[in-house]
């Protein structure tokens, strides 16, 4: 991964940051995207890259517009982009389907297929040109949906679909898109924040974040179209 382009949609969460550090560590040039313009420059600080491995922009991914202008600034900054890491979550649920308000589907929707929609769109010239890699996190539920949680299964299943489209569309140009399946996160701030609470059901943001580096990994380059598994 060593100076190649990454760019993190969600780069400001928990996720997006460990991402972020881990594929700092291995030499990726990075440009994160990401709504909350405070928290980007409070990774990049504590990143301490140099400016010409680095870039931080705000961007809202339910605007084509907007996603157009940070691959724009992406490529001045580093010439091409390799990769896009979509990370971008949301979560409603928690009531049958009967009582589940419309409103929740349209958030979901635009939080989790929209924006995957619409980032891919983007970048996808990047990606064809450069044999570039995709990588969506998703979850078990889109394949096991549960009646309480029905419209956020729906989300994360379109999300899935869509992705492995992109894995058709990439894959004559040596390019990969791929799914990594995980349950709830935990960060190790949430651990530190909760001391004593049980987190076995949930999957660690390192251990995520590890999986994504290895599907940028020379090992992983004819690996197209997968999903990799981290839930028990």
């Amino acid at each position: 991964m060593s100076g190649g382009v990454v760019a993190i949609a969600g780069a400001a969460g928990g996720l997006g940051q460990e991402v972020a550090r881990v594929l700092a560590g291995k030499g990726a040039l990075l440009s994160l995207g990401g709504r909350d313009e405070q928290r980007l420059q409070g990774l990049v600080a504590e990143l301490g890259l140099p400016e010409d491995r680095i870039h931080a922009q705000a961007v809202d991914l339910l605007d084509p517009e907007s996603a157009a202008a940070w691959v724009e600034a992406t490529v001045r900054r580093f010439g091409r982009v390799d990769v896009l890491v979509h990370l971008v979550g949301g979560w409603r649920g928690g009531t049958p389907i009967a009582e589940t308000p419309l409103e929740d589907a349209t958030f979901l929707y635009e939080s989790l297929v929209l924006t995957v929609q619409i980032a891919t769109r983007a970048f996808l010239p990047q990606l064809a040109a450069n044999r570039g890699r995709f990588v969506l996190v998703s979850s078990p539920i889109a394949e096991r949906p549960t009646p309480t949680n029905a419209a956020y299964a729906t989300a994360k299943a379109a999300a899935e679909a869509w992705t492995l489209a992109l894995a058709g569309e990439l894959g004559p140009s040596g390019g990969t898109a791929n799914i990594v399946r995980v349950n709830a996160i935990v960060t190790q701030q949430m651990r530190e924040e909760s001391p004593g609470k049980e987190f076995e059901t949930f999957t660690d943001a390192s251990e995520i974040a590890e999986t994504v580096s290895y599907l940028l990994s020379p090992a992983a380059r004819k690996m197209n179209g997968r999903r990799l598994s981290l839930h028990p």
